[in-house]
């Protein structure tokens, strides 16, 4: 069973994983949407993080599927057990609008449609899917600011940002009384990527690199890709695809792989536990957001939060 911890800088209280739905509403149909949600509330989960945009790649579906999918099944739910997260100002791919849509005009628009698809007058966790320099960071302090005291969102974070600008916008919301980004939603995993192959595909400032300046921060960590896309387990297995190789071809891997296969053995448990482990186990409070196409895959992961490592350990994983 999952534990509940309080967010940092929130009043909510969230299991110690985040179940990612970027798959339901259009990989995953409403049926199997609904098995996979509430077998992760049957083992402690009440944390889902969704994005506006998640299943606008697919032509000819609806727009917003993955937030879709979470408003049906919320129909046959308590809406106060639930700590929904979405995103918005991502570009908007039905239109083919790919400008930086990070301002308060487009966030707007995004929240809005966010609420109409859960169904919901209230998002638990709002973040920023990206950043916007040419936007000043008073401007969408400012905007956050009147959507929570709209009622609209409870607390908000960001999502892909650099450390300077995060910290800006917290100083400008504590000089001017008023709330600043309480977590943050980086990308990060136990396997390094190969980074510009990754940023090819749209993924940056990978954490133990670009991370530094949060140390002292207090904020919240909530990363994505906290099961490094089953990388270290199907290398281990030999069935690793190609595009994956590609995303994680950084050389430190190979030791990483070689001390999480040690520890697996050590603690009796499956390789990709001790992967979760090693963001479930961090100093700071880190939340990761893991994904599963099943309940049996929620199981797995359920499982893994309870792996317990030594600071010795993560030392030994986090070698290169």
């Amino acid at each position: 069973m999952l534990s509940k911890v309080t967010l940092a800088n929130t009043d909510l209280s969230v299991s110690t994983l985040c179940y990612g739905t970027n798959m339901l509403g259009w990989q995953l149909d409403q049926s199997k949407s609904n098995a996979i949600l509430d077998r992760f509330v049957e083992l402690g989960g009440n944390f889902v993080d969704s994005a506006r945009s998640y299943g606008d790649w697919v032509p000819d579906i609806p727009a917003g599927a993955s937030e879709r999918a979470i408003g049906a099944w919320l129909k046959g739910q308590n809406r106060n057990d639930i700590v929904i997260a979405t995103k918005g100002g991502h570009f908007d791919m039905r239109a083919g609008d790919y400008r930086n849509r990070v301002n308060p005009v487009d966030v707007s628009s995004d929240l809005n449609e966010s609420l109409d698809h859960l169904g919901v007058d209230t998002i638990d966790l709002y973040w920023l899917h990206m950043d916007n320099p040419e936007t000043p960071v008073a401007e969408l302090i400012d905007f956050l600011n009147d959507a929570k005291s709209a009622g609209k969102i409870r607390a908000f974070g960001a999502s892909n940002w650099t450390s300077e600008r995060v910290l800006a916008a917290n100083d400008y919301a504590k000089a001017n009384g008023k709330t600043g980004f309480c977590a943050i939603e980086p990308f990060w995993g136990l396997a390094k990527p190969n980074e510009a192959n990754a940023m090819q595909q749209g993924y940056q400032l990978y954490f133990e690199d670009y991370g530094s300046g949060f140390a002292d921060s207090g904020l919240a960590v909530i990363p994505y890709c906290g099961q490094s896309r089953g990388y270290f387990s199907m290398l281990a297995k030999g069935d690793a695809p190609d595009h994956l190789k590609a995303f994680y071809d950084n050389p430190v891997n190979a030791d990483r792989l070689a001390a999480a296969q040690s520890l697996a053995a050590k603690h009796g448990v499956d390789l990709a536990d001790v992967v979760l482990a090693y963001l479930t186990n961090q100093p700071m409070q880190v939340i990761p957001i893991f994904g599963a196409s099943s309940p049996a895959r929620i199981e797995e992961s359920v499982r893994a939060a309870s792996l317990k490592l030594s600071a010795d350990e993560l030392a030994q994983l986090k070698v290169g």
